[in-house]
């Protein structure tokens, strides 16, 4: 079967956006938001804050495994940072080759470092050394700063300097995230490699993953974006909802945004909690139209707890949540898998 993996979203998908998107279901596992590494070793408790997962065994409040991500240029104090990281016991450890952010990029991280396939290699080199043998170690890599030339040696680099396995976002920095996804690099790049590809990039529907698939050769697939704009596309894929969004569905997203505020409430040392939600209806939007119908209603607010209540209130008009289906909130069990119609579940087998 292949696998489905959540992708580390810098500043939209932190630990209680992850806890909320995998206990949907359907994701094998997850990557944090990159930890950012430069001339100091991190202490425990940045890896405790940013990344939760690593006191309860490495894995989100669903059982579903993560990896932390770091961030960094300077393979000795990465491969330092990467053992203090291993200590905590993640289901692994991937590095960030990919960010196309301008403020990254300035300091020769990120996805700059894709001019220095030597580079990348040294980095990599050196945090397997410094991780147990036991954990691995992956990366994340676009195709190229500004153009596609050095795409196959930097995942060369990478693959010879010890990486278990690349996830490839299909574009450039330069692209950032502007359509299309160019998959036919990543099956160039399979062909060139000895370890296993995940794809990513450009998938938002259940036909964008099957053609993923077949453009780029590749068995796993890393959704970002297009989980935050459907929560359920996990499921879709995995054949246990309705390929395609409904109306009926829109109660469930409510449920979840009104589970992500409250988590973000209690979450310790967070701010901004509405820009954040107002963040995650601004992709909801490009699924369900009453997503900016809602985001129109709360766009001027600025307190959390009237936020909710919008929210609540949302939910409770016209019946939108029957007393016999609970499962309406979109709370899944994990551990009992079902196929989802509209709002209504059934006993399936996964």
């Amino acid at each position: 079967m292949s696998r489905l993996l959540l992708a580390p979203m810098e500043g939209l998908a932190d630990y209680v956006l992850r806890d909320v998107l995998t206990s949907t279901g359907g994701f094998d596992g997850c990557v944090s938001e990159f930890v950012r590494v430069t001339g100091s070793v991190l202490p425990r408790s940045v890896y405790e804050r940013d990344t939760p997962e690593v006191l309860h065994g490495g894995h989100t409040s669903s059982g579903t495994p993560m990896v932390i991500q770091l961030l960094g240029s300077d393979p000795e104090w990465m491969a330092l940072n990467a053992a203090q990281a291993a200590s905590l016991s993640p289901h692994g450890i991937d590095l960030n080759f990919g960010c196309p952010a301008k403020i990254v990029n300035r300091h020769g991280g990120g996805a700059m470092l894709l001019a220095h396939p030597e580079q990348l290699n040294r980095i990599v080199a050196s945090v397997r050394a410094a991780v147990p043998a036991g954990i691995a170690v992956t990366a994340k890599m676009r195709l190229g700063v500004s153009d596609t030339s050095l795409a196959i040696d930097c995942a060369t680099a990478l693959a010879e300097g010890g990486a278990a396995s690349l996830v490839v976002h299909a574009r450039t920095r330069d692209h950032g995230y502007r359509p299309p996804a160019h998959w036919e690099w990543i099956a160039r790049i399979d062909a060139a490699v000895d370890v296993p590809v995940v794809a990513n990039g450009e998938v938002w529907t259940v036909a964008d993953w099957e053609r993923c698939r077949a453009v780029s050769g590749c068995a796993d697939v890393m959704i970002g974006r297009g989980a935050v704009s459907d929560p359920f596309l996990a499921l879709r894929i995995r054949g246990l909802m309705d390929p395609a969004p409904s109306g009926e569905e829109w109660a469930a997203v409510l449920g979840q945004l009104a589970d992500y505020l409250r988590k973000l409430q209690i979450r310790v040392g967070v701010r901004h909690e509405h820009g954040r939600v107002k963040m995650w209806l601004s992709y909801l939007k490009r699924t369900w139209p009453e997503a900016a119908e809602l985001h129109a209603a709360i766009r001027r607010l600025h307190d959390s707890h009237e936020i909710l209540e919008v929210i609540e209130d949302a939910l409770a008009v016209k019946d939108l949540i029957p007393a016999d289906q609970p499962a309406a909130l979109g709370l899944f069990d994990a551990a009992t898998p079902r196929r989802v119609t509209g709002c209504t579940v059934a006993s399936a087998v996964q």
